[in-house]
C-alpha cells in the first residue's frame, strides 16, 4: 500500500511539475459585464468564426456561432455565417470522399490482410461518421421544417391579407371607373383585361407574353388618368415581384425583380399618394437585405395608408433587421393594433420586447400568439426560454414540452427543456431530454456538455467522462468542456486524468476559477500545498471575495504552518459564508496552530451555536479548554460529546483525557 501511495504521489509531482510550465505566464484581468464588452466579445466571436471558416475548422467555427444563437436566436449575422459554415462543411465533406474514392480505385490490386482489415475498418468509421451525419441533417431538417411551417403560415396570412387589399383596391377602382365617361370607362376596361392577361402569362412563367401585354394596356392608358396609370403600374409591379419570390434564385427572378422595381417606381413618379408601389419597393429591398431601404419604403407605404397591419409588420421587421427595437416595437404594436388575430405580429412583437429587455411584455406578445394559434410552436418554445430565464423551471418545462407536441423534432425545445429540468434538479427527466435531442444530433457539443453534467449529477461518472469528451471532440477550444471532463475524472477517480483536464481548462481560460480550485484541492490532499498556492492565488485574483478560493487557501496555508495567512484566509471565507460550518472549524484549528487557544475556543463556541451537535467542534473545544488549564469546562465538553455522539471516531481519546483530569 506505501508503494502505491508513493508512485501516486511521484505522479503527481510530476504533473504538477508540467503544468507549472503550462500555466507560466497567465495573467488575470478583472471581468467586465457592461454592454460595450458584449458587443464586443459577440463581434470578436463572429471574427473569430469567420477564422475558423477560412482555415477549414468548421466544427469550432460552428460552435461559437451556436452559442451566440442560443443567447440570441434572432442574431441574423451569426445565422449567416453558421449557415455558410455548413455548406462549407459539406463541399468539404464531399470532395474528401471524392478524392478518398479516386485513391482507392488505383488500388484494386492490394489484398493483404492489414489492409483488408484496415479498410474495413475506415469503412465502418465513416459509415458511423455518415450516419451522425445524416442524424445531424435529419435534426436539421426537423428544425428547418418547423420554421418552414410556421414562414408558410405567416406568408399565406400575407396573401389572404394582400388578396383581400387586391379586391378592395378593385372595389374602389371599379366605383372610380364608374363615374367616369363611357369612353374612359372603355379604355379603363381595355388596360384592366390586357393586365390580367399580363398577369396569367407571368404565372406560366412567360416573361414575353407579359410585357407585351404590360405594355399594350400601357399604349391604351386613358389620357389624364395618372391615379389609375399609377395603379396599374404598381398592379404590374406586385406582378412582377410575386413571380421573383416564387422562383428565388432563378434567371426569371432577377430579371422580373429589375421589371418590378422600374414599374413601382414609375407608378411612385406617376401618383405620389399611392402606398402599394412604395409596399413593393419595400419587400423588394428587404430580399436584397437593403434594410434601410426597406425601412424607408415601407414606412412611406404606412403612412400613406395607415390602416393596413402588413405594411406595419413589414416595417417592424426590416425595423427589426436595423436591429433598431425601438422603432420595429412601435411599427409590430401597430400592426396588432390593426389586427389582434395576427399571430405572426404578435410572435414579432414578443421578439423586439424580448430584445429590448422587456420581459414580461415579451411573455404577454408570446402568449398573445398563442391565444391566436395554439399550436404555435416556436411561440411555445420562447414563452418556455423567458420562463427558464426567470428560474420557473416547471413552467419552461411545460412550455417546451408544448412546442415539442406540435414539433416533435424541435431539437432546440428538447436542449432546452433537458436544461430546465437538469436547473429544477430533475436529473432523470433531463437523461431523457438530452437522449432525445443527441439521438437526432450525436456531435452536438452543448448538449454533450449538458449531458455530462447530468450523469455527474447521477453519479454517472464513467458515462459524463464519454460526454464530456464527445463535447471536447466537438470543440476542444471551450474551458468548461475540459473542466467537465476534469470534474468526471476525479468524480470516478481517475486524479492523472482529472489534474491533465483541469490544467487544460485552466490554459484556455486566465480568468476561469473552478478548475484551478479543484486542481489546487488535489495538490493539497496529496501534500502537495506549495503547488496548490501558486493556482489558489491565481484564483484569487480573479475572485478575490469567493468562499472556495479563500477556504481552500487557508488550508494550502496551514499545511504550511502559515497560521497566520490560513486564519486570515479561513476570515475572509467566512465573510462570504458566515455560516459554513466547515470554515469556521478550519479557522479554529488555524488559531489552535498557532497556538491562539482563546480564539480558538471562542471560534468552537460560535460554530456550536450554530451547529450544536458537531461532534469535531465538541471534541476538540474540550481539548482547547484542557489545553487553557480550565478542567470544568474541558470535563463539561467531552462529556456532552460522548453523551450527543457515542459512535465519535475520537471517543476514546476523548474519555483518556477526561481520565486525567
Amino acid at each position: 500500500m506505501v508503494l502505491v501511495k508513493s508512485r501516486k504521489m511521484k505522479n503527481i509531482l510530476c504533473l504538477a511539475s508540467v503544468l507549472s510550465l503550462l500555466f507560466a505566464g497567465i495573467s488575470l484581468s478583472g471581468c467586465k459585464g457592461d454592454k460595450a464588452e458584449k458587443a464586443k466579445r459577440h463581434e470578436n466571436t463572429l471574427v473569430l468564426a469567420r477564422e475558423y471558416i477560412e482555415q477549414d475548422e468548421y466544427q469550432r467555427a460552428l460552435g461559437l456561432l451556436e452559442d451566440l444563437l442560443i443567447q440570441n436566436p434572432d442574431d441574423i449575422d451569426a445565422r449567416e455565417l453558421r449557415d455558410l459554415a455548413l455548406q462549407k462543411q459539406k463541399e468539404s465533406r464531399e470532395a474528401g470522399l471524392a478524392a478518398q474514392a479516386g485513391n482507392n480505385s488505383g488500388n484494386s490490386g492490394i489484398d493483404s490482410l492489414g489492409q483488408s482489415m484496415a479498410a474495413l475498418q475506415a469503412m465502418q468509421t465513416e459509415a458511423l461518421a455518415a450516419q451522425n451525419r445524416l442524424n445531424q441533417q435529419r435534426a436539421q431538417n426537423e428544425a428547418d421544417a418547423v420554421d418552414r411551417r410556421e414562414a408558410q403560415a405567416e406568408a399565406l396570412a400575407e396573401r389572404q391579407a394582400a388578396a383581400r387589399a387586391e379586391e378592395e383596391r378593385k372595389k374602389a377602382q371599379a366605383e372610380e371607373m364608374a363615374r367616369k365617361s363611357r369612353e374612359v370607362q372603355e379604355q379603363m376596361r381595355a388596360v384592366s383585361e390586357l393586365t390580367g392577361q399580363g398577369r396569367e402569362a407571368l404565372k406560366r412563367g412567360d416573361l414575353a407574353a407579359a410585357e407585351t401585354a404590360f405594355q399594350g394596356a400601357l399604349g391604351k392608358m386613358p389620357p389624364g388618368e395618372s391615379r389609375f396609370d399609377a395603379e396599374t403600374r404598381a398592379e404590374i409591379a406586385d406582378a412582377y415581384y410575386e413571380l421573383a419570390a416564387s422562383r428565388p434564385g432563378t434567371p426569371e427572378a432577377g430579371e422580373a425583380l429589375n421589371r418590378a422595381s422600374a414599374y413601382a417606381h414609375a407608378a411612385v413618379e406617376r401618383d405620389k399618394t399611392q402606398a402599394q408601389p412604395h409596399y413593393t419597393l419595400g419587400k423588394i429591398a428587404r430580399d436584397l437585405r437593403q434594410w434601410d431601404n426597406a425601412v424607408a419604403e415601407l414606412k412611406e407605404a404606412l403612412r400613406l395608408e395607415g390602416g393596413n397591419y402588413l405594411y406595419a409588420v413589414e416595417l417592424g421587421k426590416a425595423y427589426f433587421n436595423t436591429r433598431n427595437y425601438a422603432g420595429a416595437i412601435e411599427a409590430f404594436e401597430t400592426a396588432v393594433r390593426l389586427n389582434p388575430q395576427s399571430e405572426s405580429a404578435w410572435y414579432n412583437l414578443g421578439g423586439a420586447y424580448r430584445l429590448s429587455g422587456r420581459q414580461n411584455e415579451a411573455l404577454t406578445a408570446y402568449r398573445k400568439a398563442i391565444g391566436v394559434k395554439s399550436d404555435y410552436a416556436v411561440a411555445h418554445r420562447e414563452v418556455g426560454r423567458i420562463l427558464a430565464a426567470r428560474g420557473d423551471n416547471a413552467g419552461a418545462v411545460e412550455s417546451f414540452n408544448r412546442a415539442l407536441l406540435y414539433a416533435p423534432g424541435d431539437v432546440a425545445s428538447l436542449r432546452e427543456m433537458g436544461a430546465a429540468q437538469s436547473a429544477a434538479g430533475d436529473y432523470t427527466a433531463a437523461e431523457s431530454s438530452f437522449n432525445r435531442a443527441l439521438a437526432a444530433a450525436p456531435d452536438d457539443e452543448r448538449t454533450n456538455y449538458n449531458m455530462a453534467l447530468v450523469k455527474i449529477a447521477l453519479n454517472k461518472f464513467a458515462e459524463a467522462g464519454e460526454f464530456a469528451r464527445k463535447a471536447i471532440a466537438a470543440d476542444a477550444s471551450k474551458a468548461v468542456n475540459h473542466y467537465t471532463l476534469g470534474l468526471a475524472c476525479e468524480s470516478a477517480g481517475n486524479e492523472d486524468e482529472a489534474i491533465m483536464a483541469y490544467a487544460k481548462s485552466a490554459s484556455l481560460d486566465p480568468k476561469y476559477v473552478r478548475p484551478r480550485i479543484n486542481l489546487g484541492k488535489i495538490y493539497i490532499a496529496n501534500g502537495l500545498p506549495n503547488q496548490a498556492l501558486d493556482l489558489l492565488l491565481q484564483a484569487s485574483r480573479a475572485e478575490p471575495a469567493s468562499f472556495e478560493v479563500n477556504n481552500n487557501l487557508g488550508a494550502a496555508y496551514a499545511k504550511m504552518e502559515d497560521w497566520a495567512k490560513s486564519v486570515e484566509c479561513y476570515e475572509k471565507a467566512l465573510t462570504a459564508e458566515p455560516n459554513n460550518a466547515t470554515a469556521r472549524l478550519n479557522l479554529a484549528r488555524a488559531y489552535v496552530g498557532g497556538a491562539n487557544l482563546s480564539k480558538a475556543r471562542d471560534v468552537y463556541r460560535e460554530l456550536l451555536r450554530i451547529v450544536p451537535n458537531n461532534g469535531d467542534a465538541l471534541f476538540e473545544l474540550g481539548k482547547t479548554y484542557a489545553s487553557l488549564g480550565d478542567a470544568v469546562q474541558a470535563k463539561q465538553q467531552l462529556e456532552d460529546l460522548i453523551k450527543r455522539n457515542p459512535d465519535y471516531p475520537g471517543k476514546a481519546e476523548a474519555e483518556r483525557i477526561l481520565g486525567g483530569l
